[in-house]
């Protein structure tokens, strides 16, 4: 089995429909999941972190860089 995990699961992610921890009968399919998934939070969430996959074994981390991507001003409103 392989698992898509995120490292830190961070306010959007809570609100968000994905899951942690997730499942797969095969690394490609656990790969693919992870790398939609980074790309979707890069591309919808707040944008306070970035996300990057990184394959370890049978784990298929994303990863959380704090910092901000798009400059986010610290105002409270991007969580």
């Amino acid at each position: 089995m392989f698992t898509v995990k995120l490292e830190k699961e961070c306010g959007c992610f809570k609100r968000s429909d994905f899951s942690n921890n997730v499942q797969f009968g095969s690394k490609d399919d656990a790969l693919a999941e992870a790398l939609n998934m980074s790309k979707e939070m890069n591309d919808l969430f707040c944008q306070k972190h970035e996300f990057n996959v990184v394959e370890e074994g049978d784990l298929i981390q994303i990863q959380v860089s704090e910092q901000a991507r798009s400059g986010c001003c610290g105002g409270g409103h991007c969580s």
